[in-house]
């Protein structure tokens, strides 16, 4: 059952693409359709990268309003990171914190590592277990639970309903 749940999710989202990527002309969708199984079933010999992930309307929901948050906090510290190298005076304090995550699913905390890493002034170093080592533009909180907060718990509250 998890295998075909993991294929179903697989040729959605690669149709998604092929659409996005394409035109909705009969043609095209038929090469996305085949190309799209031969994939999946190519696919359906490894490990299930997306069997972690939850599929219910909740975690569809969280999903789009995470990209959202995701695009929120990535202008932030863009803007955050220009006005450092515009303006001089302001502080830059770098330094590698440790964060602690909840996230069990090792898909979600390697999305959670990646999204610290896109976003400008923080770099996800390494990552044991349920703790991520973080380097920081300006670090404000040395102690695990306030960089946890300030990193980590704008994601984290969407990866977990994602993910678990």
């Amino acid at each position: 059952m998890k295998k075909l749940k993991h294929s179903i999710l697989l040729f959605l989202i690669m149709m998604i693409f092929w659409i996005l990527f394409t035109s909705t002309d009969i043609q095209e969708l038929i090469i996305g359709v085949i190309t799209s199984l031969i994939i999946v079933s190519m696919m359906n010999k490894l490990q299930p990268v997306l069997g972690d992930v939850k599929l219910n309307p909740k975690s569809i929901i969280y999903s789009i309003i995470y990209i959202f948050v995701f695009l929120k906090e990535l202008i932030k510290s863009n803007v955050d990171v220009a006005l450092r190298v515009i303006n001089p005076k302001l502080p830059i304090n770098p330094g590698i914190v440790k964060v602690k995550t909840k996230l069990k699913s090792p898909l979600g905390r390697a999305i959670l590592a990646n999204s610290i890493t896109l976003t400008p002034g923080t770099l996800t170093v390494e990552m044991k277990e349920e703790y991520f080592y973080i380097h920081w533009i300006d670090v404000t909180s040395e102690n695990i639970e306030g960089a946890t907060k300030s990193i980590v718990s704008n994601f984290e509250k969407y990866l977990e309903v994602i993910f678990g």
